[in-house]
């Protein structure tokens, strides 16, 4: 069994277009990770026709920077993940302040792929409120 069927195959994220003009696609770990940073980036409402997807974390853009809304936006990620990629386990969440910049967040998910067992980690930076 190949990769590709273990782990899926669909359009790549962010949609690029390939040298013969067709949309490019991704599969096996990497399409896990493109899907797990569209989820992330993702506004509920956002999708027509499955409104409810997505993190919602443009909700936290005005939010302080503070233990409380790290807290949340954790509580955020793991549910929506849990929802939207059932390819995954979340084992960790880990949101923090960058040292050098007071305004945003650091976010890094470590993850297991159901399929394989292998560990993966994803980060992002969300831009918060202040402290």
């Amino acid at each position: 069994m190949n990769a590709d069927h273990l782990l899926g195959r669909s359009l790549a994220w962010p949609l690029t277009i390939t040298p013969d003009g067709r949309l490019a696609r991704s599969s096996g770990e990497d399409n896990i990770r493109e899907n797990v940073r569209l989820i992330l980036a993702t506004n509920r409402g956002e999708r027509v026709g499955v409104p409810e997807f997505g993190a919602g974390l443009e909700q936290f853009l005005f939010e302080p920077n503070t233990i409380t809304t790290h807290q949340l936006i954790r509580g955020r990620v793991e549910q929506s993940l849990a929802r939207w990629e059932p390819r995954i386990r979340v084992s960790q969440v880990d949101v923090d302040v960058l040292p050098d910049d007071p305004f945003a967040a650091r976010v890094t998910i470590t993850y297991s792929l159901v399929a394989t067992g292998r560990q993966e980690r994803v980060g992002l930076t969300l831009t918060l409120g202040g402290s």
